[in-house]
């Protein structure tokens, strides 16, 4: 008679058969549910906060917009046409240009307790750029929703092994559908979807490990607006 370790293992076997997107089991427990592979996605962008790199996206309509980030101290950067948000230990800063005339506000720099707030991703937003953060949003939020159906494959994107995943029903989040494509190294590869009322796509063109140092610098001939405090 087979061993109980056998048994277990023929009727896993079983279930992830009837299961959409359950891998292969070498050992009992090895598969990953839906849920499961949702949560390891949202764990691979957190972790991507420690990682220093440069990614070039294509906006829907052509455009294009640049997220990079570098460590020791941390700062980050958001280029986006009409516009540039950079956050580095001395300022929070957005930047936009208006009849070629561009304008530069500083406030006081993100902390951990007080970040940059949403308000000074719209012009971000509104180019069509999807924020790492807000897809790591989307991802939390299918985490908790035990309702939602999800479809995964593995492509390339920009020479990166990348993780997709179709997500539909997602309840109490800003896209209820859409299908997003993260790197082996928890960056965002591409997303497609309706986010908040409006199409959104985005498609990483371009990685790079290093970053150059003018990606955190301001445009030498903007207007500063300095409303940090004193």
């Amino acid at each position: 008679m087979p061993s109980s370790r056998r048994r277990f293992a023929a009727a896993a076997l079983v279930l992830c058969a009837a299961l959409t997107g359950c891998s292969d089991l070498d050992e009992p427990g090895q598969g990953l549910s839906r849920n499961d592979l949702v949560s390891d996605l949202a764990a691979q962008m957190s972790t991507a906060a420690a990682l220093t790199y440069e990614a070039s996206y294509q906006l829907s309509g052509g455009e294009k917009a640049t997220v990079a980030q570098a460590q020791k101290p941390f700062r980050s950067a958001y280029v986006y046409p009409g516009g540039k948000v950079t956050v580095t230990a001395d300022a929070t800063t957005q930047c936009r240009t208006q009849a070629k005339a561009t304008t530069c506000t500083l406030t006081a720099p993100a902390t951990p307790t007080s970040p940059p707030p949403a308000k000074l991703f719209e012009g971000a937003d509104a180019t069509g750029l999807v924020l790492p953060s807000t897809v790591l949003a989307l991802l939390n939020a299918a985490e908790l929703d035990n309702d939602v159906e999800v479809v995964q494959h593995d492509t390339t994107i920009a020479g990166r092994h990348a993780t997709c995943v179709q997500l539909t029903g997602v309840d109490d989040a800003a896209a209820r559908d859409f299908t997003t494509c993260i790197t082996n190294e928890g960056v965002l590869g591409s997303f497609s979807g309706i986010l908040n009322q409006t199409r959104a796509e985005v498609a990483m063109t371009h990685y790079a490990e290093t970053v150059t140092e003018d990606m955190f610098q301001l445009p030498p001939t903007a207007k500063l607006v300095d409303r940090r405090s004193r």
